[in-house]
């Protein structure tokens, strides 16, 4: 049980008013750490725990991977819920069951003896991914920001990265000095000794409660005529907008996808593990740079135009690995790919709270999360047949590109003009 230990408003905004800090940021540290667990251990984690759960059991590396992919569309059937649960019962709640029931998915693979085993671990992490995901951080944000919401959401996001530099490579270690169960268990208390205090100390509903306005401007004492409506979910999927939000971005992380899950296997022939392993890493580390420095920026750019030149970038990159096979000129290819990573989930965001209602934000967020992680879960499998087809990287490489080239074009159609 979950106790709401919520001071009252007075208190908090007593609080609010002797700090010199907006409580706004300490939001933006929290939703880092959630996406850094969220990602580390529920979308980098995946492909540790494949390896490690196949040399403990002897289990057919396919039959580990179904379930992998069972956790990637159990989540994409709920995580379209994930804003009217935010919304209903407050992030508080919300992160807290769902940061728990990725720890406990995590432990429970612990306790297969048999692969089929497997499947009461994997939905519990779906439950939790739903929580911690891109459209969660963007529905816990969403309220605290308006004019800054590119940065607050930029940084935040960064801890998607951040968990495939840190919490991936620990695991990694943590298993070959401790095993696998001690690792896992490390892992998910780690989690929970630094999530928890600050979901309870600072994760409120939203800057009323401390008398403040989004971006911490100070709340007008005359409220304003009761909003309309939001627009339930068949609405939102008749805008034109919607379909031209879901539809390039859709496309554009199913090539990311794809190509960040083959990304070693295509680079070890080409430059040896050890130079391979720090092309990702440098990858990785690019991803973080972009969205830091497009973050300083983005609050003043057209979010679609940005988009589209994010991926005309990775085009060209991809377009590069295509043409030469010099290791240094991949190497670079590799980077500048990298700094559009980060870009390609930040994006939806800002464009959505410039073309519908903020009453509506977390539901379309929560519904384009939904369609656009169905879509990139066949990225790994489609760009894999592509290599076995061609014996090479370059056509997969090529449709990569082709589908961000497309992503690109639709991106840029916008909404129509009145």
């Amino acid at each position: 049980m979950f106790v709401n230990v919520d001071l009252p408003s007075h208190r908090l905004q007593a609080r609010a008013r002797r700090s010199g800090l907006y409580h706004g940021w300490k939001i933006v540290l929290l939703a880092f750490l959630i996406a850094t667990f969220g990602w580390g251990l529920g979308f980098y984690g995946p492909s540790v725990y494949l390896a490690a759960l196949v040399e403990k059991h002897g289990w057919a590396i396919g039959d580990v991977s179904a379930f992998i992919t069972l956790y990637y569309v159990a989540g994409a059937g709920i995580i379209f819920m994930v804003g009217d649960a935010i919304e209903r019962f407050g992030p508080r709640l919300v992160v807290s069951v769902t940061a728990a029931s990725m720890g406990a998915g995590v432990l429970t693979l612990l306790l297969a003896h048999e692969v089929w085993q497997l499947a009461p671990g994997f939905l519990l992490m779906s439950i939790g991914w739903c929580g911690m995901s891109m459209a969660a951080v963007n529905a816990i944000l969403a309220p605290w920001f308006d004019r800054k919401r590119g940065l607050a959401v930029s940084l935040a996001l960064n801890g998607a990265s951040t968990g495939g530099i840190v919490v991936g490579p620990a695991l990694i270690a943590m298993i070959q000095l401790w095993g696998l169960a001690t690792a896992l268990i490390a892992a998910v208390a780690t989690m929970a000794l630094l999530l928890y205090p600050l979901i309870l100390l600072w994760l409120h509903r939203g800057p009323a409660a401390l008398g403040l306005h989004p971006d911490g401007a100070p709340a007008p004492a005359v409220r304003s005529a009761a909003p309309a409506p939001a627009l339930s979910r068949p609405e939102i999927m008749r805008h034109r907008q919607f379909w031209t939000i879901t539809v390039p971005f859709a496309a554009g992380l199913l090539a990311q996808v794809g190509f960040i899950i083959h990304m070693l296997a295509y680079l070890q022939p080409l430059m040896g593990p050890a130079m391979a392993g720090i092309c990702v890493s440098a990858a990785s580390i690019a991803a973080v740079v972009g969205r830091v420095v497009a973050g300083l920026f983005i609050d003043r750019l057209q979010p679609r135009y940005a988009a589209a030149g994010c991926l005309a970038m990775q085009v060209a990159a991809l377009a590069t690995m295509v043409a030469s096979s010099d290791p240094a000129v991949v190497f670079g290819a590799c980077i500048v790919f990298g700094l559009g990573v980060g870009n390609l989930i930040t994006f939806p965001s800002l464009i959505v709270q410039r073309e519908f209602a903020p009453r509506d934000f977390a539901r379309v967020i929560s519904l384009l999360t939904a369609i656009n992680q169905v879509t990139y879960a066949f990225g790994p499998g489609l760009l894999g047949w592509l290599r076995d087809l061609n014996g090479s990287y370059a056509l997969p490489h090529l449709v990569a590109a082709g589908l961000m080239s497309f992503a690109a074009g639709v991106v840029l159609i916008g909404p129509r003009r009145s």
